[in-house]
């Protein structure tokens, strides 16, 4: 491990909880962690901040998805079928991504992020509709093969290829294709996770690209992070996952915007 400030470690675990925290609830805690590594650790590989970001990701996204499992109706082959869909997908984005720009890819993001910012707020009832009226919606198999093709294939090929949002896409994508309400889209994106995190940091350890003892430590808080959101997103309910959403939604769109246009 390199030599770190106490400070600077501080800031890093401190930021790896509230990662955790956000990602179980709605996705998306990549937006804080990551960057958080890239300041903190400037002298480091980037192939090992990546790597030591999955390393960190995986345990607090395994722990929350633990957590839904044992509260949250979570459709777990389903979900499996999809992230195996997902891994296969992030590799081939990985596999294509040196030769496509960012900068072409960071303001089509943006511009689907606005709109389904928009979408949320002018529809109230997205992604309430199955905890308020109780039942269980019924998932065609159409629907299923679409979840698997889509929200597998496409999302985990945009997260291979690009990246940010990725958790968030898969809970907006898994709410509006299986009609699931929000508490259980995130739980099902949960599982998503844990598959294309697996996959990835397999590979940046066999490259040899993970600090393993930095990211045993921010792990602990991204497990704590991790448990704690998932636990407020069951207790609190769709409403209040829909609140955070759009934070994280506005927050994405803002970071895409600075990159593209500010630093």
């Amino acid at each position: 491990m390199p030599d770190i400030a106490l400070t600077t470690l501080v800031v890093l675990c401190l930021a790896a909880a509230a990662a955790g925290w956000i990602d179980a609830v709605v996705g998306g805690g990549g937006l804080l962690l990551l960057p958080a590594l890239l300041l903190g650790l400037p002298q480091v590989p980037a192939a090992q901040v990546l790597g030591t970001n999955k390393a960190v990701a995986i345990v607090g996204t395994t722990g929350a998805a633990v957590t839904y499992l044992r509260k949250a109706p979570v459709r777990l082959w389903t979900a499996l079928r999809i992230g195996l869909a997902a891994l296969a997908g992030s590799m081939a984005g990985a596999f294509f991504a040196a030769g496509i720009s960012s900068d072409v890819l960071r303001p089509v993001i943006m511009v689907v992020l606005l709109a389904v910012a928009a979408f949320v707020m002018l529809r109230p009832s997205f992604g309430r509709a199955a905890e308020d009226d109780g039942a269980r919606p019924e998932v065609t198999r159409a629907r299923i093969v679409a979840a698997i093709l889509l929200v597998g294939g496409g999302i985990g090929f945009y997260d291979g290829l690009f990246g940010p949002g990725t958790g968030t896409f898969l809970v907006l994508a898994l709410t509006a294709v299986l009609h699931l309400d929000l508490v259980t889209a995130s739980a099902n994106a949960k599982i998503v996770n844990v598959c294309t995190n697996g996959g990835a940091l397999a590979m940046f350890a066999y490259q040899g690209n993970v600090l393993w003892q930095l990211g045993a430590l921010m792990a602990v808080f991204n497990l704590v992070g991790g448990l704690v959101g998932a636990r407020m997103a069951l207790s609190r309910g769709s409403g209040f996952v829909r609140g955070v959403l759009l934070v994280v939604v506005f927050s994405l769109v803002a970071k895409l915007a600075f990159d593209q246009w500010v630093a």
